[in-house]
């Protein structure tokens, strides 16, 4: 399981739940159903964190909790 935030919501244009992950750039997933949608995201992270460590990128420490909202 990821440590990092994972954003998730319905979008009717697409007929799927979006995910994003706003401390990896550009790392996004979607799914028929919310299980879906967060199942796909964790295999986009791995994949991300892979590719980020084959490239010799930085990459970012989760971000954890808010202190306030």
């Amino acid at each position: 399981m990821s440590k990092y935030e994972i954003i998730i919501y319905w979008s009717e244009i697409d007929n799927a739940y979006i995910t994003e992950v706003p401390e990896l750039s550009g790392c996004m997933a979607d799914g028929k159903t919310y299980s879906e949608a967060l199942k796909n995201t964790e295999t986009v992270i791995a994949e991300w964190l892979e590719t980020a460590c084959s490239l010799n990128r930085e990459i970012p420490a989760p971000r954890g909790k808010l202190i306030y909202a």
